[in-house]
């Protein structure tokens, strides 16, 4: 009885095996996927670019990591300028990296050539700890590509030798600028020429550069020539006709003939990033730093945001534990050390209204202006905007055409633009 009870386990132990056998493989992972539960195996090592001179600030978040998983991080730092285009050749020969950082308007580009995968089953809360507008900015076509590492965004910068305290809006800084301003002294400056700075304005009045279909940008739906783009560059005309901008801020050498003048202590306030705050103090000025003030309709201005992110690369065989990476160099207390160790500013809720963010005057007011800022369109049709829309602001700015009809000749170019390149 008991050699015929261990010939029929047998037996279904043989049909239990050739069953298992005969299920078709494309569900079996890969080894960058998991199957339903499973973690996949932990990679001996994990790679990172970084940016230049940046590298200080991932040592305390690799550190964690590696104690926490186990893995190995090796990171090296890279031009941020040329970082795609060093994905694109390093990349397919497998000496690329699992994650590397670009700006958000990379993103596009690098979805379109293949170079980041999307993230998922990424946690509600951890997407909650950023800024609407960071994680907006690392979304493409209705995909997460990436989490936010850090933010950027033109804010209003004074010369406390000329003004004590920043105006409570534009209006009153116009007053101010129309009272500064005579000979080479003037009361406020911005490149309202140049896209880039004046879309806060043109925002704000209900101008946008692409409309929104279901969280996908439109490209067919352009709005920078609507009654709000026009009422908008009529604001900005009226500084240009009131003689508060000196024509040499016009066109390419505008930006440093604003730094040259603000440094040499000629104007009160001006409209820069904090890329501009280590240069305007070595140069003596005491300044300060603040959001931006609101416009006469009482709408802030809706400066276009920057944001740089973590991305997981496409030619990663690890991307789940490299999406766990980025994950962890993004969190709290990694995205504080970052600010600590290279004054970087992280889209982190929790760390705009506290220690050491909010001791930091500039940072503060970079991280405030930029729940108001709106992220440049990541999309590849982005780059057919620039170049029509300065030439739009200049024609206004020297008195050439009024602004509905540089508007409308400006879209009317990004639509050729648009539809000759994509």
């Amino acid at each position: 009885m008991l050699n015929k009870l261990l010939k029929f386990i047998f037996t279904l132990g043989i049909i239990a095996l050739i069953l298992s056998g005969c299920g078709p493989k494309d569900d079996e992972p890969t080894s960058t996927e998991s199957k339903s539960g499973d973690v996949p195996e932990k990679p001996a090592k994990l790679v990172v670019w970084e940016d230049q001179d940046k590298g200080i600030a991932l040592e305390y978040a690799i550190a964690s990591f590696e104690e926490k998983y186990g893995i190995e991080v090796e990171y090296k730092e890279v031009d941020l300028a040329k970082m795609r285009e060093q994905l694109r050749l390093d990349g397919p020969t497998g000496s690329g990296p699992d994650i590397y950082t670009i700006p958000h308007d990379n993103i596009g580009p690098s979805v379109t050539e293949g170079l980041i995968a999307p993230l998922t089953d990424i946690d509600q809360n951890i997407l909650n700890a950023f800024t609407d507008s960071s994680i907006e900015a690392m979304t493409y076509n209705g995909q997460l590509y990436g989490l936010p590492k850090t933010t950027e965004t033109p804010v209003f910068i004074y010369n406390k030798a000329h003004m004590q305290s920043p105006p409570e809006t534009l209006d009153e800084l116009f007053e101010f600028a129309k009272d500064f301003t005579k000979g080479d002294q003037y009361g406020f400056l911005s490149l309202w020429d140049n896209y880039y700075f004046a879309h806060g304005v043109l925002g704000a009045y209900g101008g946008y550069v692409f409309g929104d279909t279901d969280g996908v940008p439109n490209r067919e739906d352009i709005g920078l020539d609507n009654e709000g783009a026009i009422e908008g560059l009529e604001f900005i005309q009226k500084w240009y006709k009131e003689g508060l901008f000196p024509r040499g801020i016009v066109g390419e050498s505008g930006g440093a003939t604003i730094t040259g003048l603000f440094s040499e202590g000629k104007v009160a306030a001006v409209m820069d990033g904090p890329w501009a705050f280590q240069g305007y103090r070595d140069a003596g000025i005491d300044i300060g730093v603040a959001p931006l003030p609101p416009l006469p309709n009482g709408e802030r201005i809706a400066t276009f945001s920057g944001v740089k992110g973590w991305h997981v690369t496409s030619f990663s065989n690890n991307k789940y534990w490299a999406q766990k990476l980025v994950e962890h160099i993004t969190n709290e207390e990694n995205a504080k050390y970052r600010f600590e160790s290279t004054a970087e500013i992280p889209p982190v809720k929790s760390l705009i209204d506290s220690s050491p963010i909010s001791e930091d005057e500039g940072s503060r007011a970079v991280a405030l202006q930029s729940q108001y800022g709106i992220p440049m369109p990541n999309i590849p049709e982005m780059s057919e905007v620039w170049a029509p829309m300065a030439s739009a602001l200049q024609l206004v700015a020297t008195d050439q055409l009024e602004p509905e009809a540089a508007l409308k000749q400006a879209v009317e170019q990004i639509h050729a633009n648009i539809e000759a390149n994509h």
